[in-house]
């Protein structure tokens, strides 16, 4: 701890490092309940909750956890009561299990929506494919918002460095493959530009000392960078998801930021195609992970607000 601050290898993909008012952290961390349901395959799913008002459900992204989400949060729950899940596999929730894939993640999601009678929800990357598919087979959901589901379309592959990624991880080399990933999926940068044989060793050091300080129910980023295997396979499953969400009853509004990469921004044109009906907001000078504590969730929730509104 340096002062008032902490410092940790970023758990997203944005910057090189992350840093959050400890006091800020804890403040906001007090205002929240937990609590879980249980998934119809039996995997314990944890969730954060705090506010009041109707249900609205927060989905993380890959090599999030609900923590991520804290500051969005925040600014809703003075209108909304705001459940923010661990996706299996993280945090509070339990671990993927041998059949995970996109039908595992909606069951937990509707295990989630059903306990809380919530009909509103916003989710963020691998997270939004998993949110899109609930849209499609949950009839109880009547607002459902998605920001940059990474689908393939039209010839694209967002999964493109996955066996990079996985080569890394099975050699141990956690730095290259977090490095892998945030070249893979995060705006443009010239961290992103910076070659992988420097960045990498300096990642581990990261990564390994901020392992040795975890406490409560941290989630260290050795743990976290081995779940984007699984967001891996929500994207590999996805082809022909947006065929299958033209039947979507509920109102829809997707999200994305200009600096983005191009296959994100091709995916929300495929929906926004089959979804003609569908409102879309793009954030100027915001990119992947606008939403996350460390980005401008503040305007992400001014969004939401409106749109969520009866």
């Amino acid at each position: 701890m340096i002062g008032q601050k902490w410092t940790r290898v970023t758990q997203l993909y944005r910057t090189f490092f992350y840093i959050i008012n400890v006091d800020q952290a804890m403040a906001l961390l007090e205002k929240y309940t937990t609590g879980y349901v249980i998934s119809k395959d039996g995997t314990k799913v944890g969730y954060r909750q705090t506010g009041s008002g109707p249900g609205v459900i927060l989905v993380h992204g890959g090599m999030m956890t609900s923590k991520n989400f804290i500051k969005l949060a925040s600014f809703l729950s003075n209108q909304f009561t705001v459940y923010i899940p661990d996706r299996r596999g993280r945090g509070l929730s339990g671990p993927f299990g041998p059949d995970y894939g996109i039908g595992p993640e909606s069951e937990d999601l509707q295990a989630l929506i059903h306990e809380t009678a919530s009909d509103k929800i916003f989710g963020l990357s691998s997270g939004a494919i998993g949110v899109l598919q609930t849209a499609i087979i949950e009839p109880a959901l009547k607002k459902v918002v998605l920001y940059e589901p990474p689908i393939p379309v039209n010839g694209t592959d967002p999964a493109a460095w996955g066996s990079r990624y996985e080569s890394a991880l099975s050699r141990g080399n956690f730095g290259k493959a977090m490095f892998t990933a945030i070249k893979g999926t995060d705006d443009p940068s010239l961290f992103t530009a910076l070659p992988s044989f420097l960045i990498a060793p300096l990642l581990n050091i990261g990564i390994n000392a901020e392992a040795k300080k975890q406490a409560g129910d941290d989630v260290p980023l050795k743990s976290l960078i081995p779940t984007m295997h699984y967001d891996l396979i929500l994207v590999r499953e996805s082809p022909g998801i947006i065929d299958r969400c033209k039947e979507i009853k509920a109102e829809m509004l997707l999200m994305g930021g200009t600096r983005s990469l191009r296959y994100l921004k091709l995916a929300l044109d495929a929906l926004s195609t089959a979804l003609p009906q569908a409102k879309r907001v793009e954030f100027r000078g915001l990119g992947h992970t606008a939403a996350d504590n460390d980005n401008s969730p503040e305007k992400i929730a001014k969004e939401l607000i409106v749109f969520f509104q009866p």
